[in-house]
C-alpha cells in the first residue's frame, strides 16, 4: 500500500482514489485519453539527459578479523560489523561504470608485434648480396709513389710495398720537410715554398742566427758577442758625447775580487755603463766590470734583458757575493732608488747608504772597497719635480719630469752633453775587523758613514775643479 500511494501517476493518468472514497462511493470509470505525442526539444543547446543503466551493487567493503584479547586481558578485542553491512554501497554513476567496462572489454583490434630479426645464416641469398657491403679496392699503386725521391723502386716490389704504404709515407713526409743542408752564403737560392729552407727563418733562427749569439753566456745572462756590438757606441758616448776624464784608475787592481762604491745620480743612470766603459778602455788591464742595477729595470719590457747582456746584475746580496766569490770586479750604488730620485736642488748631496749590506758583504768575502766620485751625470736629466701617483699605472717608482721630458715624448729621454768626471780613490782594506764583523751593527753603521764620508769629499773636490757642467 505504501508503495502505490507513494507512487507518482504518469502524465495522461488520473489520480488514484484514496480508501474512504473507494468504500462511500462507487467510482466512475475513467474516460482514457488519447496519449500524447512526445515532441523532441528542438531548443538550440538542449541535451538529452543520458539513459540509466541498471549498474550491479558493489560488492561490500572486506571487513577486518576481529583483534585477538590480549594475553593480558585488560583490552578486549573490537567489535566487527556484520556481512550484511549497515553503511549502504555507494552510490555509482552510470556513465562512469559503463567508460569502465568499455575500457575492460578486449579490443577488437589485433596488437602488432614488432617483428624479431631473423636467425643469422650462412646462406648468400641475394638480399643478404645485397645489404653487405662491397669490399674495399685496394687501388694499385706505382713505384713511384712509395719512398723520398731519387731512391729506385722495382715494380715487382709495389705489392709488398702496399701493405706497408704507411710507413712509406712517412718516410716520404720525413724526407720532404726534414731541415736541407743549405749553405749560410747562400741562403738565398733556398726555394720559397719551403719553410725551413726560408731567408728569415734561417737567419733568425737557422745556423746564420746562431752567429750572432756567444756560447758562452754566464750565468747572470752576460753575453759577449751581444755585448761587442754595442762596444763600439758606448764608446762614442764616452769619448765624444759626455768627454769623460778619468782619474785614479792606478787604486783599481788589475786581478782580483774588488768592491766599487759609488754615488749614484742622473734620473735615467748612465753610470754604470759609463765605469764599465771607463774600466775596459783607460785601465791597462782593460778588465770587465759588473755593477748591481735596480729591481725596477727589470720591470721594463727588453730593458732588463738587455741591461744582463751587456754586463748588468740584479741588485742582490747573493748575486753580488757569488761575483766576488769568481774574484770579479763589482761596482754597487748603496744610495738606490734615492740617488737618481734627488731634485736637481739637492744634486751631489749623498743620500743615506742604506744599512750597510755592501759592507757586510766585504767582510763576508775579504773583498778591498774602492770609493768612487761620479760628477757630471746630475746634469744628464735634471729632475725638476717627480709625480708620485702615475708611478702604479707606468711601473716606475715615479714620474719624472726633467726640462724636456716628457714634454719632447721619447726624444726627452736623450741625455743632455754634460761633461763627465770620474775619480778612484784609494782602496780600503777592511780585512782587520774578520768576516764576524758583519754581525756587529755597530760596526758596519761606522764604517757605512766613514765611507759615505770619503765619497762626499771626492764629490765636493771634484766640483771645486771644474768650472762649468757642460764645458769642464
Amino acid at each position: 500500500m505504501a508503495k502505490d500511494r507513494n507512487k507518482r501517476p504518469s502524465r495522461g493518468e488520473p489520480p488514484a482514489a484514496s480508501a474512504g472514497d473507494q468504500k462511500g462511493r462507487a467510482t466512475p470509470k475513467a474516460t482514457p485519453k488519447p496519449a500524447m505525442k512526445t515532441l523532441p526539444n528542438k531548443r538550440p543547446g538542449a541535451r538529452r539527459a543520458p539513459a540509466l543503466r541498471a549498474t550491479p551493487a558493489a560488492p561490500p567493503p572486506a571487513t577486518r578479523a576481529p583483534r585477538a584479547k590480549s594475553d593480558a586481558g585488560n583490552r578486549a578485542a573490537p567489535r566487527t560489523k556484520s556481512d550484511a553491512g549497515t553503511r549502504a554501497a555507494p552510490r555509482v554513476n552510470a556513465d562512469t561504470t559503463a567508460l569502465e567496462r568499455k575500457r575492460e572489454r578486449p579490443s577488437a583490434r589485433p596488437t602488432a608485434r614488432r617483428a624479431e630479426p631473423p636467425a643469422t645464416t650462412t646462406s648468400t641469398s641475394p638480399a643478404t648480396r645485397k645489404s653487405t657491403p662491397p669490399p674495399i679496392p685496394v687501388p694499385v699503386l706505382e713505384a713511384a709513389a712509395f719512398g723520398p725521391p731519387g731512391i729506385t723502386i722495382d715494380s715487382d716490389d709495389v705489392e709488398t710495398m702496399a701493405v706497408d704504404a704507411p710507413q712509406f709515407e712517412a718516410q716520404r713526409f720525413d724526407a720532404d720537410f726534414a731541415e736541407p743542408a743549405v749553405d749560410d752564403d747562400a741562403i738565398s737560392g733556398a726555394p720559397e715554398h719551403d719553410v725551413y729552407a726560408n731567408d728569415y727563418y734561417m737567419r733568425q733562427w737557422g745556423r746564420a742566427g746562431l752567429r750572432g749569439r756567444s756560447e758562452q753566456v754566464d750565468e747572470f745572462g752576460l753575453d759577449p758577442t751581444f755585448e761587442a756590438r754595442f762596444r763600439r757606441g758606448f764608446e762614442m758616448v764616452f769619448r765624444k758625447y759626455f768627454r769623460v776624464d778619468v782619474g785614479g784608475l792606478e787604486n783599481v787592481p788589475a786581478t782580483g775580487r774588488a768592491l766599487l762604491v759609488s754615488n749614484h745620480s742622473g734620473t735615467f743612470p748612465w753610470d754604470g755603463v759609463m765605469l764599465k766603459t771607463a774600466i775596459h778602455l783607460d785601465h791597462p788591464s782593460r778588465r770587465d766590470l759588473r755593477w748591481l742595477t735596480e729591481d725596477f729595470v727589470f720591470h721594463f719590457p727588453f730593458l732588463g734583458t738587455f741591461l744582463n747582456r751587456i754586463g748588468a746584475v740584479r741588485a742582490n746580496p747573493e748575486n753580488a757575493e757569488r761575483l766576488l766569490a769568481r774574484d770579479e770586479l763589482v761596482a754597487v750604488f748603496p744610495e738606490g732608488i734615492q740617488g737618481i730620485g734627488k731634485l736637481y736642488r739637492q744634486r751631489y748631496q749623498l743620500q743615506r747608504f742604506g744599512r750597510g749590506g755592501y759592507i757586510k758583504l766585504a767582510l763576508r768575502t775579504g773583498a778591498t772597497i774602492i770609493p768612487t766620485a761620479i760628477v757630471g751625470a746630475e746634469e744628464t736629466n735634471p729632475l725638476l719635480f717627480k709625480l708620485g701617483w702615475l708611478s702604479k699605472l707606468t711601473g716606475l717608482p715615479y714620474l719624472p719630469v726633467t726640462p724636456t721630458f716628457p714634454w719632447l715624448g721619447p726624444l726627452g729621454l736623450v741625455p743632455l752633453p754634460s761633461k763627465w768626471k770620474i775619480v778612484f780613490g784609494p782602496p780600503i782594506d777592511l780585512s782587520e775587523h774578520g768576516p764576524e764583523g758583519a754581525d756587529d751593527a755597530i760596526l758596519v753603521n761606522r764604517l757605512n758613514e766613514r765611507i759615505r764620508a770619503v765619497i762626499q769629499t771626492m764629490v765636493d773636490d771634484s766640483l771645486a775643479g771644474r768650472d762649468s757642467a757642460f764645458f769642464g
